[in-house]
This record gives C-alpha cells, structure tokens and sequence, in this order.
C-alpha cells in the first residue's frame, strides 16, 4: 500500500475518522495497533508474523532488563536482543548476497559449486523497524528510559504505519511518551501537515517517477549517450532519490501529525551545504543519527586520535553502506562516503577559513554537490562496468554514444533547485498561516486539482522501501 495511490486515501480516512471518533486513549492504541497490522499485511500478510517476533524479543529484553540488576545478566540480555534482530535481519537480507559473493568466490579460485536454491522474499521496511525495536532495548540497557509496561504501547512504537516500512526511524524516547496521554485535536497543525502531505505527495508522485524512465534508460546503457546526458541523468537522479525519499518522510510525518504524533526529522536541506558532514547531518537524520549514537560513539567515536577517528568511520560507512541493501555498490558507497568525512575532518576544518566568503562558500558548495553526485553515481550504478563507463564519459575519457537527452531537463534541475532554496526559507508559511479556513481549503483544493494531471502513470515504488 503505497502513499500515493488511491487506496491509500481511503485507508487513511477510515483510520483518522475512527480514531479521532473513539474517546479514550487505550482504544485509540489498539485501533491504531490493528490499522498498522492492517497497513503492512496488504504487502505480504506473512511479513506480520516476522514483526510479530521482532516485538515480542524486544518486549521481553525489555522487561527483563528491569527485573536483573548484574551487569553480566543484563548485559546477556542485550546480546539476545542484538543478536535475534541482527540474525533475522541477516537471514532475509544478506543470506543471498554472501551465498551468491561466495559462490563467485570458490568459482574464480577453481572449484565447483551448485547454484543457490533458497530464494528469500525480502520483508519491505525490515531495516527501518528492526533498527527502531534495537535501539529501544540499547537505550533501556543504558538506563536512559525505562521500559514499556504496555504490550500495545511498545507494539504501535514499532509498528506505527506512517513509519513503518521507509521511516523515519523513531527513537523510543520520542515516541513512547507520547503514548502515555491521549491526542488532543486542538493540538494538531491541521495546516501545516496537509500543506507538508501534500509536498511530499507532489516530490514523489510528480517529480521523482516522472523523471525515473529517462534516468533510467541512460544507466542501463550510459554507453549509448553523449556526455551531456551522462551528467544530465545523474543530476535527475540527485533529484530523483532525494524526492522520493524525503517526499514519503514528509507525508509519514503528516499523517502521523494527522493523527495527533509527531515524528522525527528526516531531511533538512541537504543539497544547500557546503561540507560533507554537513550533508549527512542533513541527509536521512534518523538513520546517520542512529548511526552516530549506537556505533560510531561506542567505537570511540573522535576521541582516541585520528587514525582511531578514521577507522571508526569507515566502520560505521561501511555498514551504513551495507544497511542499505546486499549489493557490492552499496559498500563501495559507504566506503566513498567514509573517504570523504575522513578527509574533511583531516584537511577540511583545518584548513577552512574563518570568514569565508561568497566565492568560497560556493565553490566548497560545487565541491560537495560533485562528491555527492558521483556516490550517487557509485549507488545507483548497474554494476562496476557500466557504472566506470558513466565516470569515463563524464571526464571525457570515453567519446559515449550519439544518444543525448532534450537540454531542457537542465531548466528542471536548475528550477528545482530554486524550489530548494526557497522552501527552505519558507517564504510561504506565514500566508498559510494568515488566511481563512475557507480561503485556505479553496487554495488547497486547487492545488490537489493542478497535481493530479502531473501523476506519472505506472507503478513505481518508493525507492527506499528495498532496504
């Protein structure tokens, strides 16, 4: 069940009706609990009794670390914890991958092998909530909240519908109190969720699959287009996977809001920094943040020198590479990624001046822009060969083909850049904000009414919803 389709909609209007309809808090939990389980049993019913596992392991870890007070007891149970997501994740994740890479392996060094049998269906949105269940039992293992006494309530923590299956990836400590008391409509911004659903709508349906089959007939045979379109595709594609990322957090966020919850950052901007770390602390927050507090920090974070600083975030961009999918161009991705922060925490800092100024600050903007594009080049490559090709022909090293992309897809990158820039100084909040409720269910109707003839036709899923 995807966000933008129509049955969507109807889904959601009975959830919210029900919800706001019934008037205690338990039976809203529950309501919400069985639409959740409702939401991710329409892609495969079977996938529930996987979540299932996942929630009753972490209830328990739970409640059981605050039962036994010996460092060694509650540290066994953390491990259970860990070990039990980190296993079912691995199995339905990676089983093919390391099969398949080692049996590739032993092929190339001379040996016979039998092709792979099992084939694994992989759960959608297993990353997201296996992620937001461990965290809860680290952060109750570290003391830094107490347990959930309610099933319900750690249950919709983790199954939550808005999140569920492409994030944001919720921490315990921000969602779970507000379990405890019942949602108030007064204190809902009624406004500015629809205004950010509808943005979200817009960036996924109108923007990001619009532009998918031109981008996509260039990286399957980059070889057959002219430079220009080379460079072309790849900045579709930054455009691309950023709206239909961040185009489902906002409407995840919305509809959450909807419903009385608010949900975590996602995204703020990242294509206006000028630094590598800068976009990360901007680019998919719950994720880089988790990262951040559950690896990077226990590693040791910057606090034992540079090499340790560097080995630390190779580590943890390694893994966030492989968190996104079992694929090589994944880990080659989070390598490049890690490359780049290390170098900017060697030389960047060190040697970025104190007052920069507007040359600068757009130069160092160019640069980070590039280094992106080419990660993105890295991730979404098919494969080492064609993805090479790509690189060769955007230097000029390789002449590439005689196809070539209309000029006018640079007007549209250029433009929706523009749009960057200006919402993120939101020149349009404050006359949301001043009009009648008339005025504004006028406007907002016939912007619904202007969107619907730019829907892409076809079935395209989000692209976040493989890891």
């Amino acid at each position: 069940m995807l966000f933008n389709e129509a049955r969507f909609f109807v889904f959601f209007a009975l959830a919210f009706a029900v919800h706001w309809a019934l008037r205690t808090n338990g039976s809203r939990k529950a309501w919400l609990l069985l639409c959740s389980c409702a939401f991710y049993g329409a892609w495969d019913w079977r996938f529930l009794g996987l979540m299932a596992v996942s929630i009753l392991i972490d209830y328990a870890t739970g409640r059981a670390l605050t039962t036994v007070s010996t460092t060694g007891a509650r540290r066994a149970w953390l491990v259970l914890s860990l070990c039990a997501n980190l296993g079912i994740l691995g199995f339905f994740k990676y089983y093919g991958f390391f099969v398949d890479s080692a049996t590739e392996l032993l092929k190339s060094l001379g040996f016979e092998t039998s092709e792979r049998t099992l084939q694994i269906v992989l759960p959608v949105g297993i990353s997201f909530f296996t992620f937001q269940s461990m965290s809860y039992t680290i952060d109750v293992y570290r003391r830094g909240i107490e347990a959930v006494k309610s099933f319900t309530d750690f249950a919709l923590f983790v199954a939550f519908f808005p999140q569920l299956v492409a994030g944001p990836i919720v921490r315990a400590v921000d969602f779970i109190p507000q379990l405890a008391t019942k949602r108030l409509w007064r204190d809902v911004e009624v406004r500015a969720c629809l205004v950010l659903f509808l943005a979200g709508f817009i960036k996924k349906a109108c923007i990001a699959d619009n532009i998918a089959p031109t981008l996509d007939s260039v990286f399957k045979d980059p070889s057959a287009f002219d430079a220009a379109s080379n460079w072309i595709a790849l900045a579709l594609y930054h455009v691309q996977i950023y709206c239909d990322f961040s185009g489902y957090s906002d409407m995840a966020i919305a509809a959450a809001g909807l419903l009385g919850y608010k949900l975590t950052l996602n995204f703020n901007f990242p294509y206006l920094t000028s630094n590598i770390a800068e976009w990360w602390r901007r680019w998919h927050i719950s994720l880089s943040s988790w990262f951040r507090d559950y690896l990077y920090i226990p590693l040791g974070g910057n606090r034992r020198g540079s090499w340790r600083t560097f080995f630390n975030l190779y580590v943890v961009f390694l893994l966030c590479g492989l968190w996104h999918g079992a694929n090589w161009n994944f880990l080659a991705w989070g390598a490049f990624h890690g490359t780049l922060l290390a170098v900017h925490r060697a030389w960047g800092d060190r040697h970025a001046p104190q007052q920069a100024g507007s040359a600068v600050v757009l130069a160092k903007w160019c640069a980070t822009t590039l280094a992106v594009l080419w990660g993105w080049l890295i991730f979404r490559g098919e494969g080492a060969t064609k993805t090479l090709a790509m690189f060769e022909i955007q230097l000029g090293l390789e002449p590439g083909g005689t196809n070539h992309l209309d000029l006018w897809w640079v007007a549209f990158f250029a433009s929706a850049l523009l749009v960057h820039v200006l919402a993120n100084r939101a020149v349009l909040r404050e006359p949301i904000e001043r009009v009648s409720n008339a005025t504004f269910a006028v406007v907002y109707g016939c912007a619904w009414a202007l969107t619907l003839p730019w829907l892409a036709s076809g079935y395209t899923p989000f692209i976040y919803f493989q890891f």
